[in-house]
């Protein structure tokens, strides 16, 4: 009786599998903590966009005595249901100067008010801060836009 071949991997095809496997798991992992990071920046990024939409809203209401400098803090935990004071902090501020780009000739001049609503925060990787920033502008007319014409 003739005896058969007996097949096996070598010592070196089984290490080069194993180098493989370990540098796609790794790299599957840094993708998915990458993913994660992405995420969140996202997540602090709407926050933020959310922030300064409620901020502009707010103003709207305000009368034109009411239009002032003023400074205001905001948080984001996504994992709180309560967020009172915990996670991100948002540091914003509101800022109101006479609008620029309206000609001097016009009697309504001194009538629009160009307001600034900027908003900071910092987010971290590891323990590196990361400064984020978001402004929105707009102008306010003291009697409506409909009051006035170009």
């Amino acid at each position: 009786m003739r005896e058969g071949k007996k097949a096996a991997f070598t010592l070196v095809e089984v290490l080069v599998a194993v180098l493989v496997v370990g540098i796609v798991s790794i790299s599957l992992f840094a993708c998915f903590s990458q993913g994660f990071a992405a995420m969140e920046s996202s997540r602090e990024n709407l926050r933020a966009t959310q922030i300064l939409l409620q901020k502009m809203e707010t103003i709207r209401l305000c009368t034109w005595s009411q239009l002032t400098n003023l400074t205001f803090t905001a948080y984001y935990d996504p994992n709180s249901t309560n967020a009172a004071s915990s996670g991100v902090i948002y540091t914003g501020t509101v800022t109101t100067n006479a609008a620029s780009g309206i000609p001097s000739t016009n009697s309504y001049q001194s009538n629009i008010c160009l307001v600034n609503v900027s908003l900071t925060w910092t987010n971290y990787i590891l323990d590196r801060p990361i400064p984020h920033s978001r402004q929105m502008q707009t102008q306010v007319a003291r009697y409506g836009l409909q009051n006035y014409i170009w």
